[in-house]
């Protein structure tokens, strides 16, 4: 998928976390996460500017997620001081989850295309694709992107209709 697709699949993978976070009384946090979430989405990609990467190699893994949600997690909790340690490690937490959720979304959107990706790399190099539509597909990645906006406006309502 191309950047479009990519940021409508971290929408539509972040709506229930983003919405779970701001019916808890994080609305703020719940924005900041989602802007974070489509910010990461094409990470992956990347690698079209590294030379010694292949393209959906090593950006492409599942281990690369959690690295991705690891230092986001650092990050946080260098930058977060609240007077809770409890709010701390949830934020930390949420830190990680959207770190990790975005590369996921953009594995999962990768997973779409006919050269599909291998998830398990270096473990196996096994290819996994759905076969839905090529990358390049403006339709399919404009149809991504719409799947995503949708599924932060049901999200946003169900977040106005309980708080």
């Amino acid at each position: 998928m191309y950047q479009v697709g990519h940021y409508g699949a971290a929408l539509f993978a972040y709506a229930p976390l983003g919405a779970a976070v701001a019916v808890a009384g994080y609305e703020a946090a719940a924005v900041v996460g989602a802007l974070v979430c489509v910010s990461l989405s094409t990470v992956p990609d990347l690698d079209h500017r590294a030379p010694l990467i292949e393209h959906r190699g090593p950006t492409h893994t599942v281990l690369f997620a959690f690295l991705v949600g690891a230092g986001l997690a650092a990050a946080t909790s260098v930058l977060v001081a609240s007077s809770s340690p409890i709010v701390d490690v949830g934020f930390v937490a949420f830190a990680f989850l959207v770190g990790t959720l975005s590369i996921a979304s953009h594995l999962l959107a990768d997973a779409l295309t006919p050269m599909g990706i291998r998830p398990f790399w270096p473990l196996s190099r096994r290819r996994y694709s759905f076969d839905v539509a090529r990358a390049a597909n403006p339709i399919a990645n404009y149809a991504l992107f719409a799947i995503g906006i949708g599924a932060a406006l049901v999200a946003a309502t169900i977040v106005a209709m309980v708080g």
